[in-house]
């Protein structure tokens, strides 16, 4: 069971770092081959993430990081344009992105989303077309299906929101 969220510290990488391998590797297990490749996201990436206070850590009841995810509050540049369909608003959102779990608790996801709308009631996400996963997870939270938008490589991903 999730116990604490908080953010990550310098301290945190070694533990942080094997959670992605966890999370590639149940990717390419249930047919997401594209997603997080070459490595990504690299210590370097989040070292920085964590120095911007954009990185978190998700404990369970002995104090074991069992997840992880990235938190920002404020604009993201990938969600400017969003092609067939629409954000649900243009008010004030935070952006969820790299959730990944050691895979030792359940509902990891469930609970960083609980946690991001205790920070801001209106929440975006977007995902890879094949991570049936989590878009199952984002439909059972009540995330809404809004379109599709580019990120800085110029990849599509399937874009939801979710207000409170």
């Amino acid at each position: 069971m999730i116990t604490k969220i908080r953010p990550a510290t310098y301290k945190d990488l070694p533990e942080i770092m094997p959670i992605y391998d966890i999370a590639r590797d149940f990717m390419r297990s249930t047919g997401n081959e594209g997603q997080w490749i070459n490595g990504y996201p690299t210590e370097k990436f989040i070292t920085e993430e964590i120095e911007a206070g954009h990185s978190f850590i998700c404990e369970n009841s002995a104090g074991e990081i069992v997840g992880t995810f990235c938190f920002i509050i404020g604009e993201d540049p990938t969600y400017l344009k969003i092609y067939d369909g629409q954000w649900l608003n243009d008010e004030l959102y935070g952006t969820v992105h790299r959730i990944a779990s050691s895979g030792k608790e359940k509902g990891v996801a469930k609970a960083c989303f609980e946690w991001c709308f205790t920070q801001c009631p209106n929440i975006r996400v977007d995902t890879h077309r094949n991570n049936i996963v989590i878009q199952k997870i984002l439909g059972s939270l009540g995330f809404h299906y809004c379109g599709i938008i580019y990120v800085s490589d110029g990849s599509e991903r399937l874009a939801y929101q979710k207000k409170i």
